[in-house]
């Protein structure tokens, strides 16, 4: 058919908190650690700071710890590489991200590059985006992995 499908983002997201959240709680009753995401943030910009907020609300929502760690606009690329090699050795970090986007004077590419590809919650590393791009399984990109959910959960056909 030709007719449009109206599609509630709400309410398939209100589905798929209650779903990783049972996966969550599930996980730890097996004897698994509580997932616990880090964020680091560098500087003031005000939307960053509110996509940090709304991820720590949903991480906090399905049961998942977590922490920010902010930085001051000026810090050193090599002090922001130093804390992603420490925190990638943190056994009690399971994801890290660095938020986007960074001061004028940091390679962004390099950072995302820096993160241990396990832990890379935003799937930027380059091993993550390769295995994408060859369809071997990865951490994918959210805003991409919600488009995907998205049109599976339609149901239709493509």
């Amino acid at each position: 058919s030709d007719e449009a499908t109206v599609i509630s983002g709400t309410k398939l997201a209100k589905q798929v908190l209650k779903e990783v959240q049972r996966d969550v709680e599930s996980w730890i009753s097996f004897g698994n650690k509580r997932p616990h995401l880090t964020v680091i943030l560098v500087g003031d910009n005000p939307a960053s700071h509110i996509y940090v907020r709304n991820k720590i609300k949903a991480a906090a929502a399905v049961g998942i710890s977590s922490e920010i760690i902010l930085r001051p606009k000026d810090i050193s690329q090599e002090e922001l590489l130093d804390m992603t090699v420490k925190l990638n050795n943190d056994s009690t970090v399971s994801g890290l991200l660095v938020q986007l986007p960074l001061p004028d004077h940091i390679d962004e590419r390099t950072v995302c590059n820096a993160i241990a590809p396990e832990k890379d919650v935003d799937g930027f590393h380059i091993m993550n985006i390769g295995r994408l791009c060859l369809d071997q399984p990865s951490i994918i990109p959210a805003t991409a992995a919600a488009v995907w959910e998205i049109i599976k959960r339609t149901g239709k056909k493509l």
